[in-house]
């Protein structure tokens, strides 16, 4: 579904990715792994445009990126960032932000999907935990109907209990086959919830394939 093809990101005298090429397997939860400062935001910034390489191409279904309109991109191509962003003052209003159109009914639904079942529309955002917050970004992020969801760091900003709550929700999008790309410190996380893996080293891949067989994500144990 998607593929990085020979990218390199370079920033002044700092090459932060290095021919990076991996493919992203679709209806699969693809790990994307490494130590501080390997490049593993880069690459994921990269996949729905809010950085272009500056050598090499990304391809969405066979197409490279620019091909694309920024704006469908982004609404096929979900991003669920680290701290929870909450744009409305209502439940109902933020999950309106991407589809102005969205019934209560498939408010509601939404609200299911993501944990949240029995939360009223009108409760004002202002009063939600974290993990509530979180939940309602994935929330909002699957109301436009996206075939990927990009998330990076999605519960380094939760206690345990929430973490744990956000990791069930993505454990059941993912088994009803939406395509995730995790960016995550946390190794026993990544080993959880992906099917498959890319590990950065410096910028380069130092190891692809299946989660279960990472030698840098059993480490964590």
């Amino acid at each position: 579904m998607l593929v990085l093809d020979g990218v390199s990101v370079v920033r002044g005298d700092t090459t932060v990715l290095d021919d990076v090429s991996a493919t992203l397997a679709p209806g699969r939860c693809t790990a994307v792994a490494g130590p501080s400062g390997a490049g593993k935001s880069t690459l994921l910034r990269l996949l729905d445009r809010l950085l272009e390489p500056t050598s090499g191409q990304v391809l969405f279904h066979g197409s490279p990126l620019p091909s694309y309109d920024v704006l469908e991109l982004r609404r096929r191509v979900g991003l669920v960032q680290q701290a929870p962003v909450l744009l409305g003052d209502t439940v109902l209003a933020d999950l309106r932000v991407g589809r102005r159109a969205l019934t209560p009914d498939e408010a509601s639904e939404l609200l299911v999907r993501a944990g949240l079942e029995g939360m009223p529309l009108d409760r004002g955002t202002a009063s939600l935990s974290g993990g509530e917050a979180q939940r309602l970004c994935l929330a909002r992020a699957l109301a436009v109907g996206p075939e990927v969801l990009l998330l990076d760091e999605p519960t380094s900003a939760l206690d345990a209990v929430a973490a744990l709550a956000v990791e069930r929700v993505v454990l059941s999008l993912i088994a009803d086959g939406l395509t995730a790309v995790l960016v995550s410190h946390d190794l026993r996380q990544a080993r959880r919830l992906a099917d498959d893996v890319v590990v950065l080293r410096a910028g380069r891949v130092v190891e692809t394939g299946p989660a279960s067989a990472s030698e840098y994500l059993a480490s964590a144990s």
